[in-house]
């Protein structure tokens, strides 16, 4: 059996791992600590789970300390997701990502240091650390070239655990994942942006020309690659960074033909607008690192995982219509 806490676990990728660990592992029990800020839902977690004997919900901030310490202190293994992620939002408000991104993870590295019993701690960074590629693909001795705060903000967490592992020995493990898509992403975030906008026959907006590229990886890929991590020798991880994506990209204009494709739209419905501050061109991940470590590789195509995705939220727009006031942001526009 084991103790695992996972910070954020009410967000996006958390929930979904939470679902797959308590789906797969029967004997593991699941702590998840979150904030509820807008990007956290308690609806992510079905009634079956809310009423899980294995299943506990903590409701606070990663920045209490005495809160995480209590939490790290009956935990085997930590997984921590807790952060601001999105790019328009710290172009105007960037004062909390630096808050929760590296103070709220320096609470967690501190408590795992205070905490010998737990076994592995890892920490979920972002590809968006290294900026536009420089390289192809971009592995994971690539430069760190943030450019946006919400990116230095998490380039800031992903060295200071480094300097945890390097100084204190603590049993760490940093992941860079590239861009995930699924089930139960907010609206913010541009896949179900381009999704709900075409259920609703609105314009789907895209910065730009649409050509700047990412690694899109289907989430429950991500989810296996952690269960790697969760269940690998420590001596093999301990101390790395790697990399979770597919080393395949894909141009924001493209998954917006491909989403409209799916659903029988017309592409009269993408409209383009000013491009974003802190732009990244492109992001493609290499993969080798992981493949060789831990033996493991994406499983879903582009268009396979897509398709899951789209039929999710035809399937559920009772989540998602409650989100609609927050599916666009302010963003500081350049003079």
């Amino acid at each position: 059996m084991k103790r695992i806490l996972v910070t954020g676990g009410a967000g996006f990728i958390g929930s979904n791992f939470v679902r797959y660990l308590l789906n797969r592992y029967p004997e593991y029990s699941i702590m998840v600590l979150d904030a509820l800020t807008y990007a956290g839902n308690l609806d992510n977690f079905p009634p079956e789970i809310r009423q899980n004997p294995r299943f506990e919900f903590w409701h606070g901030n990663i920045r209490n300390a005495v809160l995480v310490d209590h939490l790290v202190a009956r935990s085997d293994v930590v997984f921590h997701f807790a952060a601001e992620t999105h790019v328009a939002r710290s172009i105007y408000d960037d004062a909390i990502f630096f808050e929760t991104d590296v103070l709220g993870t320096q609470v967690v590295a501190n408590a795992v240091l205070r905490n010998k019993n737990v076994e592995r701690y890892i920490h979920i960074s972002t590809s968006e650390v290294y900026g536009t590629a420089l390289g192809d693909p971009m592995t994971e001795d690539h430069p760190l070239n943030p450019t946006s705060p919400y990116a230095s903000a998490k380039a800031g967490a992903d060295r200071l655990v480094y300097s945890y592992c390097i100084t204190y020995d603590i049993p760490c493990v940093i992941v860079r994942p590239f861009n995930n898509y699924g089930p139960n992403q907010h609206l913010e975030k541009v896949i179900p942006r381009f999704i709900t906008g075409a259920l609703m026959n609105q314009h789907l907006l895209v910065h730009g020309g649409g050509h700047q590229s990412r690694d899109w990886i289907f989430v429950e890929d991500h989810c296996m690659a952690l269960d790697k991590l969760l269940h690998a020798e420590l001596d093999i991880i301990r101390g790395e960074v790697l990399n979770i994506g597919t080393g395949r990209d894909i141009s924001v204009i493209e998954v917006a033909g491909t989403i409209l494709e799916c659903l029988g739209k017309d592409y009269s419905l993408i409209q383009h607008v000013e491009d974003r501050p802190g732009q990244v061109e492109r992001h493609v991940a290499g993969v080798a690192k992981i493949h060789q470590l831990l033996g493991w590789k994406a499983q879903s195509s582009f268009d396979e995982g897509i398709r899951k995705t789209i039929d999710w939220y035809i399937k559920n727009e009772p989540w998602w219509r409650k989100l609609l006031w927050m599916k666009t942001v302010p963003e500081v526009r350049r003079i």
